[in-house]
């Protein structure tokens, strides 16, 4: 029996020798103690572990040993030092976290939001509409006006009559819980126009409806009789004698709003009149009808909501109604779409669509906030104009490549632009524009010539050899800068368009160059002939690359610029009107990703 003086086992010290190959290593000396009372069960039981496992293996031997840290040591010898260095973390922490506050507090209030549906709407292909020359560009920007007094309103139940009120639209509600989406299709040439579906009515029918974001109301050419429509996709919508607005509902009210209208007592349906930007019309009355919104599983989600029935179209607008069946307005006013089903607590009022910057154009654009991206995205304000539905901001400065381009903005410089995706084209303010063209002229020096009589866009170039893609002659161009928010370069959000983002191919070369030619029949249906000749057709029309930046001295007040589809594409934009910002990002738009929740940061 051992005493209980008897000698104990207090630690272990294991000495690591250098290997014999490099010597310059030095030895490791790793020391490790015993508690004073170990466990019964140790004492007791007998240790089975062999030998060389009964201590954790030495450690690697450092590549030099003098550099090894002891933050213990540190503190001792160097207390400042270490208070400095928590310091400058904690200021480090707290630079992070101030302008994340907002964004914190957003994501803790809409997290249980997004664990409901989305839905996502597809952009479907046009064909067979044509080519779009210069005097063919499509602006939309549609907003309500006054009914002109030479123009007879017709009535569903028939007969005529003459209104002379003039309808504006009001902010969007910011109630909300699940989202939509939808595939888009279309390009920004030769069709000029991003389109989706929508399925109306009992049983559902079918229906394409341009995207807009610059229009207030979504509306569907209809029988009712149809004075003036295009030859469209579908039959024409028929309404029913129940599904007419009156004009005592609140959304009609908002429709005719302005100062000095009476209520129309005797009036049996809500009229209106949009004009759109490129002095195009729509006339018509307000239905309201199931929306049938397919989610991303399948399922379909019906709401009743007020919509246009159009049965008067005028001006440039008939054209795009070829393939199409009306106008999906996306705007914040209180009768879009979105604001609706917002206002019916079906989604957050947030809209997003994705143009892809492939030649074949598509995309997708989705309703509510489900398809939100987590991160990664640059947000500016939107401005809150009052009696504007536009998707406004400020811009502080244009630039191509190094050299600013004058905004001729009305307050120190400042400019306005609108995010509209019912505008084929980007449009600069005079002053911009003009600067632009004086930049560009540089380019016949590099052996990109100007050709007049290529009618597609006001300004297009040809070159020495055949331009089969942009890519061919993006070096010859510089991309062009948006700056948002500070003043400060550096802190301020910036929105690049490459040269991608700002040409189109002509198809208009050589024998496609005239339209009144066999030539031109040929190249518009060229799909549809052998392969030898649409190759060779396809051959010739690779010639020309045009300007898709235009002078917008005549839209709005001169001095806002529009950033239209050409410019979206390649990028998820987003309109956030609850928080009342727009926000993009890099994407290739071919698939919608939708996100359950927010990461901590």
């Amino acid at each position: 029996m051992e005493s209980d003086h008897s000698p104990r086992l207090k630690g272990v010290v294991i000495i690591t020798l250098p290997p014999p190959d490099n010597p310059s290593l030095g030895k490791t000396i790793t020391a490790f103690t015993l508690p004073d009372d170990p466990p019964t069960s140790l004492v007791q039981e007998p240790d089975r572990t062999p030998t060389h496992q009964r201590y954790p293996p030495a450690p690697l031997p450092p590549r030099n040993p003098e550099l090894r840290f002891s933050l213990k040591s540190l503190f001792l010898r160097s207390p400042r030092a270490v208070f400095g260095f928590l310091g400058v973390l904690l200021f480090a922490f707290l630079l992070f976290a101030s302008p994340y506050a907002r964004t914190l507090q957003e994501l803790r209030d809409t997290s249980e939001d997004r664990e409901r549906e989305s839905f996502v709407f597809p952009l479907f292909p046009k064909f067979g509409v044509g080519f779009l020359s210069r005097d063919d560009v499509e602006l939309k920007l549609g907003s309500f006006v006054g009914f002109d007094e030479e123009r007879i309103m017709a009535s569903i139940d028939g007969g005529v009559r003459k209104d002379q009120r003039m309808p504006n639209a009001v902010g969007s509600e910011d109630v909300a819980h699940s989202s939509a989406i939808l595939p888009v299709r279309g390009n920004v040439y030769p069709d000029g126009l991003y389109f989706t579906y929508i399925l109306v009515g009992t049983p559902p029918k079918r229906y394409y409806l341009d995207m807009d974001t610059g229009s207030d109301l979504s509306w569907i050419q209809c029988d009712a009789p149809c004075r003036s429509c295009g030859k469209g996709a579908n039959a024409l919508y028929k309404p029913k004698r129940g599904k007419i607005v009156l004009p005592k509902d609140s959304l009609c009210k908002e429709v005719q709003r302005s100062e000095g209208t009476e209520y129309c007592e005797t009036c049996q349906q809500c009229d209106y009149e949009i004009e759109y930007a490129d002095h195009s019309s729509s006339m018509g009355v307000l239905a309201r009808d199931e929306f049938h919104l397919r989610t991303k599983n399948g399922s379909l989600a019906k709401v009743n909501v007020a919509f246009g029935c159009a049965y008067d179209q005028r001006g440039q607008l008939l054209n795009t109604l070829t393939k199409t069946d009306g106008i999906f307005g996306l705007s914040r006013s209180r009768v879009s779409l979105p604001s609706q089903l917002a206002s019916l607590g079906v989604i957050n009022n947030v809209v997003g669509h994705c143009l892809s910057s492939d030649a074949t154009g598509g995309g997708y654009m989705f309703l509510g906030d489900g398809f939100l991206p987590n991160g990664g995205m640059s947000w500016i304000p939107m401005m809150n104009i009052p009696f504007n539905n536009l998707y406004h901001t400020e811009i502080l400065k244009v630039k191509y490549g190094s050299s600013s381009l004058n905004l001729g903005g009305l307050n120190s410089g400042l400019g306005r632009i609108v995010f509209d995706s019912g505008s084929s084209y980007t449009y600069f303010s005079k002053q911009a524009y003009s600067k632009l063209v004086d930049s560009l002229r540089s380019l016949a020096s590099m052996g990109l010539i100007q050709d007049e009589s290529d009618d597609t866009l006001p300004i297009c170039w040809r070159a020495e050899f055949p331009i089969r893609s942009v890519t061919d002659v993006k070096h010859f161009f510089k991309t062009l800068t948006l700056q948002f928010g500070s003043k400060w370069w550096i802190l301020s959000t910036k929105f690049h368009i490459p040269p991608q983002g700002y040409l189109i191919l002509s198809v208009r070369g050589n024998f496609c160059r005239t339209k009144k030619t066999l030539f031109s029949f040929l190249c518009v249906h060229r799909s549809l002939l052998f392969p030898a000749i649409s190759g060779l057709l396809t051959w010739q029309n690779k010639g020309n690359v045009c300007l898709g930046i235009l002078d917008g001295s005549r839209v709005l007040d001169g001095s806002t610029s529009i950033l239209g589809d050409i410019s979206l594409r390649g990028k998820l934009v987003v309109y956030d009107n609850v928080n009342r910002r727009i926000g993009w990002t890099q994407s290739d738009c071919v698939k919608a990703v939708r996100y359950q929740s927010h990461p901590f940061i």
